[in-house]
């Protein structure tokens, strides 16, 4: 052992346990987001049966004692469909390692089935609840090779064996692991280094109190971090308390004290790297949870509301609202995760998750890599999680990181937050993200006042033929032959016209004009689309064309943008759609629209639209593939330039509305933002972008009515437009509609307990004239 290592064991031994635990703590403090995680899951025992006789189990039996060696298929199913329809995102295979090795009975019914070991056979159960359920496979099938854990890639979003102990003792007679030939250390450790090479997460831990030494303890920690430096594939190391159970030969054996244990679980949090969870199972230490959190720990293992812990049947599961209240107190908000940890989920290195299940990985996280908080999505017609009185749901009170107060103080100030601040706000969970909403509500009313505004308007999407492939894009179409759900057409000048004559009828204060890139347009095509409808509707505000069709249009009559802009102006532009933004990182940009106007250029044409007069709004599109970070970047880049300019009305979060998107279809993208995020999105724009862009509006296409009403108490103050004839959200599979009414909107602001009020696409008053509909404040004489 090398002498800085030996040191380390002799002073986490001696040192005074409240400061080791201090110690841990103030490491796990470190590391991140104040949080702690859990995974929600379903246990599947596939076999009872095992090779090994450790003297301390009660899982492992004999084939006497079961009715078959294995669980069926149907079986298997019928658990996990069980654990699906409860919420789960995980399903945890447990079993004994390679029982086909022992007992004949299970030798036969492998042949029987078609199956020559029984990882062959976890593998297609794995498969099978993948493809079935959507859960996903976790696999602890003991002592493995590279060649099985590559095997598992496809199907397993991770596996898992504990090292339990380093410990050669433990093989002698009479000892723990007596007859146990995997529990051999070197032959674990040489598993794990191999799940290593096959870029496997893996979860591994000890099992303390079997016989080891406090020594000894250290010294298992000790090779776990050395397998890690070497492959960085652990995910999370679990501190085990040995437990006696009647009938084994353990059954009298001591338990480690309460302090030895303690210790241990600290000195786990200080010997590991950070990017190494430590784990404590709950339902073996369910009256010192709160001592458990004070050692360092960050995660709780997985819970489930189905099944029992099958290695610990006797030690039952506690309820998830009661482990959330204890962590809450703590300060730390109970999160759920999935059976990857985020780093291996949420990473631009994409070798740990095998192509075949990162789809299936993606539907169910969120920007973090984290679980997903409910089963809705942008634009799905169930009703949002939150409302009004309570936007992000139910909340566990707790303390506040003094961090987060100096954040929202500094903001609350005027000052410009950097890229870490946002990003820790967008973390904040639990009562740190309800002081976010609640500093971005009371600056909405600082700014904007009490009233909710809104624009009576119509979109007008002349063309959705497109010469771009954006992988997001369910509304353009490349020709008709295409076979897509909404034909390719192109409306002729006198259609537009008609239409805008029609908004106009309807009380419309604007019209918005966008679509495709079609081949054929030129920038003389949309310079026709303007004077058409100004001709027919001379008052009319014509908002129109993406930063991408006007840099578009001004290379097809090669010239500058700012030239062409100013000859859109004259022709009567009044403002410009701030979208096509989607999210102002080119790295992002690269993999989901890599043909559009880079970051650079999308900045520059609102720039210089900003610089000749011409307002625009501001968008994001999020819940694909970028990250908090992406977000954090993103706003920043936007204040950047409304503080130059002073040229952006309002920013529009848009959720990506994912059911027909192109990549969510491949596979390739996340199912649009949670509500949670949804939620944040709002808060964290109003007060990073405080001081510079006033006014949030929220999508109700997106988020539907309710959703929207929702997130005006989460510093939003503006419902956006009645939108007649939206179609770019419901080709993408939106379910709230076209159109929405005035009173719909009205009945929204009421649920926040705020009035309504029209405004105009500039945000100037509208007043009516009986018989002649709204026109402008300044128009009436």
């Amino acid at each position: 052992m090398a002498r800085a290592d030996s040191e380390l064991i002799t002073r986490l031994l001696s040192t005074p346990l409240a400061d080791i635990l201090a110690e841990a703590r103030a490491r796990r403090d470190a590391r991140g987001p104040a949080r702690m995680t859990y995974s929600r899951k379903v246990f599947i025992p596939l076999t009872r049966l095992c090779a090994d006789v450790c003297h301390y189990c009660t899982f492992a039996t004999t084939p006497s004692r079961l009715d078959a060696p294995y669980l069926s298929e149907d079986e298997v199913l019928e658990i996990a469909r069980a654990g699906a329809a409860a919420g789960c995102k995980e399903a945890l295979f447990t079993l004994g390692d390679a029982p086909e090795r022992r007992y004949a009975a299970a030798r036969e019914w492998l042949d029987e089935h078609g199956f020559a070991r029984t990882i062959d056979y976890v593998r297609h159960c794995a498969e099978r609840v993948l493809g079935e359920t959507g859960l996903l496979p976790h696999v602890n099938a003991g002592v493995l090779d590279e060649a099985d854990y590559r095997m598992l890639r496809p199907v397993a979003a991770s596996a898992g064996l504990m090292l339990e102990s380093t410990s050669e003792r433990l093989l002698e007679k009479g000892a723990a692991h007596h007859g146990s030939p995997d529990k051999v250390p070197a032959v674990r450790l040489a598993s794990l280094a191999a799940a290593g090479r096959a870029r496997v997460p893996m979860t591994s831990g000890i099992l303390i109190g079997i016989g080891e030494t406090a020594e000894e303890r250290i010294a298992a920690l000790l090779a776990l971090r050395a397998l890690h430096r070497e492959h960085g594939h652990l995910q999370e190391v679990i501190v085990q308390n040995f437990c006696p159970k009647p009938g084994t030969k353990m059954a009298q054996a001591p338990e480690a004290s309460e302090a030895d244990f303690l210790r241990t679980v600290a000195a786990a949090r200080i010997v590991l790297p950070d990017d190494v969870s430590v784990q404590v199972p709950p339902n073996l230490n369910d009256e010192r949870l709160a001592e458990l959190i004070d050692a360092g720990i960050d995660d709780w293992g997985g819970i489930s509301p189905v099944t029992l812990d099958h290695v610990n049947p006797e030690a039952p599961w506690p309820e998830v609202a009661r482990l959330e209240a204890i962590c809450a107190r703590a300060g730390l908000p109970l999160v759920e995760r999935l059976t990857a940890y985020p780093r291996f989920v949420a990473s631009d290195d994409e070798s740990w998750l095998d192509a075949a299940i990162r789809p299936a990985v993606l539907r169910l996280s969120d920007s973090e890599g984290l679980g997903r908080d409910s089963r809705w999505s942008p634009g799905v017609a169930d009703p949002a999680p939150g409302t009004p009185s309570a936007p992000l749901g139910p909340i566990a009170a707790g303390p506040v990181a003094s961090q987060v107060h100096r954040i929202l103080d500094r903001a609350a100030n005027g000052a410009e937050l950097s890229e870490a601040e946002i990003v820790a706000l967008f973390a904040t969970r639990g009562a740190a993200a309800l002081a976010v909403v609640e500093t971005a509500d009371a600056l909405r009313a600082q700014v904007s006042g009490q009233d909710v505004t809104y624009v009576i308007n119509r979109n007008i999407n002349y063309t959705n033929i497109c010469t771009h492939a954006c992988s997001f894009c369910a509304f353009s179409k490349t020709s008709s032959k295409a076979g897509f759900r909404d034909k390719p057409y192109n409306l002729d000048l006198e259609e537009i016209a008609d239409r805008a004559r029609e908004a106009v009828a309807r009380g419309a204060t604007e019209v918005c004009l966008q679509g495709g890139i079609h081949p054929s347009y030129t920038g003389e095509t949309y310079l026709a689309i303007l004077r058409a409808v100004k001709a027919a509707c001379p008052n009319l505000h014509v908002h129109a064309f993406s930063p991408l069709e006007v840099s578009q249009g001004a290379r097809t009559l090669d010239m500058p943008v700012i030239d062409y802009l100013r000859r859109l102006k004259d022709a009567g532009l009044g403002s410009l759609p701030g979208t096509a933004a989607e999210i102002l990182c080119d790295d992002i940009r690269a993999r989901i629209c890599p043909d559009k106007v880079t970051t650079g250029e999308w900045l520059g044409v609102v720039g210089d639209a900003h610089r000749i007069g011409l307002p625009t709004t501001s968008t994001i599109m999020f819940g694909h593939l970028e990250r908090t970070e992406h977000w954090a970047r993103h706003l920043l880049a936007l204040r950047h330039l409304q503080d130059e300019t002073g040229g952006f009305t309002e920013f529009v979060p848009l959720p990506l509305v994912h059911m027909e998107a192109p990549f969510y279809r491949r596979g390739q993208s996340r199912k649009g933002p949670t509500w949670r995020e949804a939620v944040m999105m709002h808060a964290v724009a109003r007060i990073a972008l405080h001081g510079s862009i006033g006014s949030i509006q929220c999508s109700w296409v997106k988020l539907g009515v309710e959703g929207a009403a929702a997130v005006l108490a989460a510093g939003a103050n503006d419902l956006g437009g009645v939108l007649m004839n939206e179609s770019i959200s419901r080709a993408a599979g939106a379910a709230h509609g076209q159109d929405v009414s005035v009173e719909d909107l009205r009945a929204a602001a009421a649920k926040a307990g705020r009035p309504l009020r029209q405004r105009t696409t500039l945000y100037q008053d509208v007043a009516h004239q009986d018989g002649a509909g709204p026109k402008l404040a300044s128009e009436v004489a």
